[in-house]
């Protein structure tokens, strides 16, 4: 078995400038339904079922140009190539009334004479994951002007049924022992791909001619239409070369050391079976790509995963011995051609990526193995430091976690479900104003879920989805994400076409108010809170048979945000509506549910069952007298007793404990993160151990926090028009922190002088003031440099 190591060349002389395309600006004219392209498919196939396409066009061309921009979409997805070169993939995931388009100059990838036009097109028919929401299979392009309307799609786009791929790893769910329902592996056989089909001089002859669908339709436009078109709202989605880690097991076979984090091809002989474990070092999502020469007859089976397993359970991440692998997977069959390149159809995520072989007549030789690591192309542009550097570690896999999370919609988790739930988007959101600045992916989660609303005025529980799911507290939070965007930016005519839709969820809360106690009573759909082991379900008592102290608490908190929110829009008598509404339900809340004795809030009035989710939220709706919303706090953090807040709500914890002017409390809040690095996690998990994701966003809320609470810098007025800081160090001494704000960076510098003492040093980028508190003590801010002194 012959091992070799070539330079990082070798790389990056294989890797196409992919994504180096940007998203461009809508036409107008598109909007208002000037298409001339024609939607096109595969004839002859059963056009919502399972299959894989591959379309193409040659143009001939005067001269090169110095631009020529397209639109494109599919259904489901497409990856676009121009004379053989990657050019970009989507669409952005949407429903059929928002579906996306998207807008590039193809330019650079063209020239003088005969052009290649291609499209990579599949449709997951009944395996799709279940946040593909379909019609049919279809593949849209169209040239912005007449002077590229050469490319549009029609009938004179051939196109090619691809039967090399069969759907594979169907039972992940199964063998998981979880929900995961991010659709099937890709099962490839070499021998019946069409190697070579994006290239220029590819022999298409007996290729079929498209088969057209419908006219497009722009949103606004159409009598009868398949898909209702866009403009994407959003950035496209990056991808970054990203070399594998390094091998902690092999079987048949040893390879050098430095394989496959340094290129190198390695050589299998014929008839031979050999495993090879390949751990990231660190969980991602990416597109592994494996290129391999001869091997005809071989199988190459992929598995991913976050973690390894022993009797389906986990343990210290970084554990291989004893352990197995378990996860979704891929499988290749090579053709024996030279240079062959598999890469999934969609990414995939893992920390652990192991190679099942099993070789034919022919030896296979592996060229190269590594990863195209994608999604949301955030930018990292806060900064944060203090002299524990175990926040600096927390900091850094909470990013990660965050960024593993967002793709064209925020990911609850990127392994099982890549579903965008209003509880964790709400997190995310604020993770990414903060880090980023970044507010693109949070507008269009917002009206993802606007679109998602059922005839009974709630949101959907997650969307996009292709399956109904509502959980009536996560409308809660829809509210309040309009709210967070309200306090960070300034935009009204954006926030003014959901406030309709924001009474609409409040309406439906206040109908089901139960006006004999004055808490919300029975309540259908699934009233999830959080997945702390005393709420089965993740329901707490009450919010399905009435009575439930914690969901109408959270219904008086959204209450308070939504009377500021719309008083903010002049609708001054529907706010007033709102805090009586919120007032009248906590005074009574307070009153049946507050157990004096155990100086705790109970579940519902028959005090049989205590939470902390319940105290949480009565402080953050007001319910607890002010004088004694600490005392209550304190005793939630002390009293196992209670059923204990997951990672997910001690989010909700914190904003309690800000709210009680307790907020130098939460540095001694962060212990479970330090334990779940202590695991060897890279990411932050859904749940304390054992837990299903080992990446979850809701964890990564530290991101937000260590800048919010620890450095301080919140919104004083809306739209981020003021800002107050009031860092909260705790016991940590040094503390510096940086974010973004649509004027420029806000930069805080905090050192300790005593018990009581602080040097703070500040810089407010031009156009902003604010406020500077410490401990009960106001000093005003203005725009650049300045230090204050207590």
């Amino acid at each position: 078995m012959k091992f070799h190591v070539y330079p990082l060349l070798a790389l990056l002389c294989c890797v196409s400038p992919f994504m180096a395309q940007s998203q461009l600006p809508p036409n107008p004219a598109l909007l208002q339904n000037h298409w001339t392209a024609t939607w096109i498919s595969c004839p002859g196939i059963a056009q919502r079922a399972y299959g894989i396409y591959h379309f193409r066009k040659t143009v001939t061309l005067a001269a090169k140009p110095s631009k020529f921009i397209v639109h494109l979409s599919a259904d489901n997805r497409y990856r676009f190539f121009v004379n053989g070169q990657a050019v970009c993939s989507g669409p952005a995931r949407g429903d059929l009334y928002n579906w996306n388009y998207e807008s590039v100059d193809i330019a650079p990838y063209l020239q003088a004479g005969n052009n290649t036009l291609a499209a990579l097109v599949w449709n997951m028919g009944e395996h799709a994951p279940v946040a593909q929401v379909s019609n049919q299979t279809g593949w849209l392009l169209q040239g912005d002007t007449d002077a590229e309307k050469i490319v549009n799609t029609d009938k004179s786009w051939k196109v090619y049924h691809d039967t090399a791929y069969t759907p594979c790893s169907l039972d992940n769910g199964a063998r998981m022992r979880s929900y995961m329902v991010v659709g099937p592996g890709d099962h490839v056989k070499g021998t019946a791909f069409p190697w070579g089909w994006e290239q220029p001089g590819f022999d298409d002859s007996g290729w079929s001619a498209a088969a057209g669908v419908t006219h497009p339709a722009s949103a606004g436009y159409g009598t009868d239409n398949l898909w209702t078109l866009v403009p994407r709202s959003i950035p496209l989605m990056e991808e970054v070369p990203e070399r594998m880690g390094t091998v902690r097991r092999s079987g048949g076979i040893t390879p050098v050391d430095g394989w496959p984090n340094k290129p190198g091809t390695l050589e299998i002989p014929a008839h031979q079976t050999v495993s090879i474990l390949v751990d990231q070092t660190y969980n991602t999502s990416a597109y592994p790509q494996l290129t391999v020469s001869g091997g005809k007859a071989s199988s190459i089976k992929m598995t991913y995963a976050e973690a390894l397993f022993r009797d389906h359970q986990k343990a210290n991440r970084n554990q291989v011995e004893g352990m197995e692998i378990i996860g979704n997977y891929d499988i290749f069959e090579p053709d024996g051609g030279n240079h062959r390149t598999f890469r999934p159809l969609w990414f995939r995520t893992y920390r652990y990526l192991q190679l099942d072989i099993t070789t034919g007549d022919e030896p296979l030789r592996i060229d190269d193995l590594y990863g195209m690591r994608t999604g949301y192309p955030f930018e990292e542009k806060a900064a944060f430091s203090c002299n524990d550097t175990t926040l600096t570690d927390i900091w850094k896999t909470g990013w990660r976690t965050a960024r593993l999370c967002a793709g064209e919609t925020y990911f609850d988790c990127p392994y099982y479900e890549q579903l965008q739930y209003e509880g964790d988007t709400r997190i995310q959101s604020l993770i990414s104003l903060y880090v980023a600045g970044d507010d693109r992916l949070m507008r269009k989660a917002i009206h993802d879920f606007y679109c998602s609303r059922v005839p009974e005025g709630l949101t959907q529980g997650r969307y996009p989805s292709n399956r109904m799911q509502v959980i009536p507290p996560f409308s809660l939070f829809w509210v309040s994400m309009l709210h967070d965007y309200w306090m960070h930016r300034k935009d009204d005519a954006f926030l003014q076409q959901y406030l309709m839709a924001a009474q609409g969820v409040l309406d439906w809360y206040e109908r089901h108010i139960d006006s004999s106690r004055m808490m919300l009573g029975p309540m259908q759909w699934w009233g999830f809170t959080d997945w702390n082991t005393s709420f089965p379900g993740g329901v707490p008592d009450g919010a399905t048979n009435g009575h439930s102290a914690v969901i109408t608490l959270q219904y008086a908190y959204t209450l308070h945000q939504a009377a500021a929110l719309f008083a903010g829009f002049g609708k001054a008598s529907l706010a007033q509506h709102y805090k009586e509404v919120a007032q009248q339900l906590t005074r009574s809340v307070y009153r049946q549910c507050f157990d004096p004795a155990r100086n705790a809030m109970a579940n519902t009035p028959e005090k049989k069952a205590f939470s902390q989710h319940a105290g949480i939220m009565a402080v953050l709706a007001g319910a607890i007298p002010s004088g004694q919303e600490q005392s209550v706090l304190r005793r939630l953090m002390t009293d196992t007793t209670l059923s204990q807040a997951t990672f997910y709500y001690r989010f909700y914890l914190n904003q309690a404990l800000k709210k009680a002017g307790m907020a130098n409390q939460y540095y001694g809040q962060l212990q479970p993160w330090r334990d779940m690095l202590a695991m060897g996690l890279t990411t932050f998990a859904e749940n304390p151990e054992p837990t299903r994701s080992d990446c979850h966003a809701w964890s990564a809320s530290p991101n937000y926090d260590f800048l919010a609470t620890i450095c301080g810098i919140v919104p004083a007025q809306p739209g981020f028009a003021r800002v107050k800081i009031a860092p909260a160090p705790g016991e940590l001494q040094q503390i510096k922190g940086s974010m973004p704000h649509p004027l420029g960076n806000i930069t805080v510098s905090i050192i300790r002088k005593g018990a009581h003492g602080i040097t703070a040093s500040i810089s407010l980028p031009a156009g902003l003031d604010g406020v500077f508190v410490w401990e009960g003590k106001e000093k005003s801010l203005h725009s650049g440099q300045q230090t204050i002194t207590f």
